[in-house]
């Protein structure tokens, strides 16, 4: 059983840097066909083994994930919000650094998660019942901050989020649409800037590896335990994911440079994934696919299922970390020596053919729609994360309607 464990873990992290460095190809989707496939795979080893490949695959996804967000501007769910701060430093040849800073974010959101977890397990079920009735009221309560703060241009950037919140809604209505999320993000945060990148004929300078992070010590605290308690209520309630949860996050730790920004944002989603299999041994509730899966796989997690998740997420953090700052140095070793315009253009026609292999036509027109919005709020000189009112607004909408 032991080989079987760490055979599974290390095909895990395998699959993990497949689904984190490609655009389009999630998580949900490759746990989804361990469970079709299951009938098959359980002739040959039991369930509690696919459950540690989904779990080792899903966390070594978050670490990874950041590379086409920072390197190629084609972001996750979970990574939408540092596409602008993760080019800026890109444009000053420390993208490498931006990584980094995802890096220190998810590493410590699993150390930190781990040190608290009991206290997580504990609280979850009578915390659960408070947060559900006050998080739509908490998520009005920063929308209006965040519309407040844009000085001179409340009203566009009251236009930018409605815009944004009625296409998520109308899209999350189509339920023939397989992969929404693909061509609504990546054509609000990522075509869109790369749009903006070729009509400013944008270079990419020389990437510095060696060069130290600005970040200071207290900031990395901040961040890592804003992450953390964040992504403890991000992995329990239901409609309230990762970049909802980075909304309140970064509201609340107030500014905290590019840098913090990115480490805050890098560890929320490995923050919800770990502590996710808290929720699950707790409240025996899945709130993401990978869980969901594993839940399918397994008829309960016991104490001694969940240890083991724990362990398997540990060594999956230490090894992950290190792949991607390898992955990193070679991103930014390539970035400069491919053409910056071809590269764009090659990023524009994959994310188009992906959403047409998966939604067809349809996909296009909301791809085509999602850009159209971005570029217009770029026009307009309000902040990106408005747009995220794709899927603030259905959450606000399910918790107070």
């Amino acid at each position: 059983m032991l080989l079987e464990i760490i055979i599974a873990l290390f095909l895990g992290i395998i699959t993990g840097i497949i689904t984190g460095i490609t655009p389009g190809i999630h998580v949900n989707l490759v746990s989804m066909l361990v469970v079709v496939f299951s009938p098959l795979l359980l002739v040959y080893t039991t369930p509690l083994v696919l459950g540690v490949y989904i779990i080792s695959l899903a966390l070594t996804h978050t670490f990874l994930d950041a590379l086409p967000s920072i390197y190629l501007g084609a972001p996750d769910e979970a990574q939408v919000l540092n596409v602008l701060p993760g080019h800026r430093l890109l444009l000053k040849g420390l993208g490498h650094n931006a990584v980094l800073c995802t890096v220190i974010g998810s590493l410590g959101s699993v150390l930190l998660g781990i040190l608290f977890f009991p206290l997580f397990i504990y609280s979850m079920s009578w915390l659960q019942p408070f947060l559900a009735k006050s998080i739509g009221i908490i998520l009005i309560a920063v929308v209006v901050f965040m519309i407040w703060r844009e000085k001179k241009r409340k009203l566009y950037a009251l236009l930018a989020f409605l815009l944004s919140g009625l296409l998520g809604l109308l899209i999350f209505n189509i339920s023939s649409l397989k992969q929404p999320l693909f061509p609504l993000l990546s054509g609000l945060f990522g075509i869109s800037l790369l749009v903006l990148s070729l009509s400013q004929k944008t270079i990419i300078p020389v990437q510095k590896t060696n060069e130290p992070l600005s970040i200071s010590t207290p900031t990395i605290f901040k961040t890592v335990s804003a992450a953390t308690g964040i992504g403890y209520i991000a992995a329990f309630l239901p409609g309230f994911g990762s970049s909802q949860a980075a909304i309140v996050a970064t509201n609340a730790v107030g500014d905290v440079g590019d840098e913090g920004f990115i480490t805050l944002v890098g560890g929320i989603n490995t923050a919800n994934m770990l502590i996710s299999i808290a929720a699950i041994y707790a409240l025996d509730k899945a709130r993401n696919g990978a869980i969901v899966a594993v839940r399918q796989l397994l008829s309960a997690i016991s104490f001694s299922d969940m240890l083991l998740f724990l362990a398997v997420a540990l060594v999956v953090a230490g090894v992950a970390s290190l792949l991607t700052i390898k992955f990193s140095k070679i991103f930014a070793s390539l970035i400069v020596r491919i053409n910056y315009t071809h590269l764009i253009f090659m990023i524009i026609v994959f994310i188009t053919t992906l959403t047409i292999y998966f939604d067809g036509f349809l996909g296009l027109l909301v791809l085509l729609t999602s850009t159209a919005l971005g570029l217009l709020a770029s026009r307009w000189g309000v902040g990106k994360n408005h747009l995220l009112g794709c899927l603030i607004l259905p959450v606000i909408l399910y918790f107070t309607l």
